[in-house]
């Protein structure tokens, strides 16, 4: 029998906020657990720092725009093939559940809020699964709205967001036929970190541990820190959530755990995502199933998961990524506070990273063995022109 395959995908959780990956301020033990029990990849990449393109990356595993996606507000397209497609062909069931903010949304209304989160996703455009419950987007950790397969009609339920998701999605996969694959769409911890959350007290702002390349100046460090209080707390209680859903689950359910994108948090005196840095690139993924370890610390990125889930489905042991670098982009500029300023394309190996403008032109190079915080761009440097041009030749079609 071919095995039961999940993925968890979360909003917003940078790779350096894990327990296991030595963050101090993370309270991560599900995350930890699932990582003891197999693989983290410690290098792990989203191709896009940002939720629509990622998301389409992931599910399509094909980059954006390439896929149909460039701009934040654009729908994945109807004739999109992506994984559930696949998937149903080899007699698996599949089912999405949560967050999906790959649907044609109106440009008018406001992005926090009801408007997004209860409107009716059709069903010629949830990807090709065959169970669908989530709802568009709405920024709403608490209280979420649901639509799909069971309910036609958006319904609120009380609760916090990640705890509701999962309580639903478990209680459904006890009834799908096997095999099955799975997506667990949580939005935590994507802001609004002042939301209300479940679980222990925030963590105390002053005792936060900023990251070395936060620069000192008293705004930054103030907001990176009260930000950072809800960051920690809703991925704590994230976290739980996600302990519960797998402990729910058969041990033998083949499990993958990440994010489509990370957070700047003050590094280098940016915030949010869209940036080409290591805060908003890296992301947790973590893999509960057949890997190969050697390859823990190799360049993976998100738009290769189809791949590691076509071979479990294919009975195929000893997945590796396959190649040795990893294409970071971002295709458009989104017109929304704090995000990235221009549109950049990339190329990340293991340890090194060049990033180009949209015009071609290098604009950050960084040795990631040397300097792992990013706080010498070498991009002007002769001495590293070689290498410059080398992985410059890595982004050309």
């Amino acid at each position: 029998m071919p095995p039961n395959i999940l993925w968890i995908v979360t909003t917003q959780w940078r790779a350096q906020a894990l327990g296991h990956a030595g963050d101090v301020n993370a309270r991560t033990p599900a995350m930890d657990a699932l990582a003891e029990a197999g693989v983290s990849f410690t290098q792990a990449v989203t191709p896009h720092p940002f939720g629509p393109q990622a998301r389409a990356a992931l599910l399509t595993g094909v980059r954006s725009p390439e896929n149909g996606i460039r701009d934040y507000f654009d729908p994945l397209p109807v004739g999109a093939r992506t994984l559930a497609h696949e998937l149903n062909g080899r007699s698996y069931a599949t089912a999405f559940f949560g967050k999906w903010h790959l649907a044609n949304r109106d440009r008018g209304e406001k992005l926090v809020g009801d408007a997004h989160a209860r409107m009716v996703v059709p069903e010629a455009n949830r990807g090709g699964f065959t169970f669908w419950e989530g709802f568009e987007s709405g920024f709403q950790l608490n209280d979420p709205w649901l639509h799909g397969t069971r309910l036609p009609e958006p319904v609120r339920f009380e609760g916090y967001q990640s705890d509701v998701v999962c309580r639903r999605a478990l209680e459904a996969l006890g009834s799908l036929r096997s095999p099955w694959f799975a997506v667990v769409s949580l939005e935590a911890p994507h802001p609004p970190y002042d939301a209300p959350c479940p679980g222990p007290s925030r963590p105390d702002p002053a005792l936060i541990l900023l990251r070395g390349n936060v620069p000192g100046d008293p705004a930054v460090q103030e907001r990176a820190r009260r930000e950072l209080s809800g960051y920690y707390a809703h991925i704590e209680a994230t976290d739980r959530a996600i302990g519960s859903l797998i402990g729910g689950l058969p041990v033998q359910t083949l499990v993958v755990a990440t994010s489509v994108h990370g957070d700047m948090h003050g590094s280098h005196g940016l915030f949010r995502k869209g940036w080409p840095h290591e805060e908003s690139i890296r992301v947790p993924l973590v893999v509960r199933g057949p890997v190969d370890r050697r390859f823990r610390d190799a360049p993976v990125s998100l738009v290769e998961l189809p791949s590691l889930a076509r071979a479990w489905a294919d009975g195929l042991d000893g997945w590796s990524p396959p190649q040795s670098s990893s294409r970071i982009s971002m295709p458009t500029v989104v017109p929304l506070p704090d995000q990235c300023d221009r549109v950049w394309d990339g190329i990340r190996t293991a340890g090194r990273k060049l990033v180009v403008d949209g015009s071609g032109v290098p604009w950050l190079y960084f040795n990631l063995e040397s300097d792992p915080l990013e706080t010498s761009n070498l991009v002007g440097d002769p001495r590293h022109a070689a290498e410059i041009r080398s992985l410059l030749g890595l982004l050309t079609p």
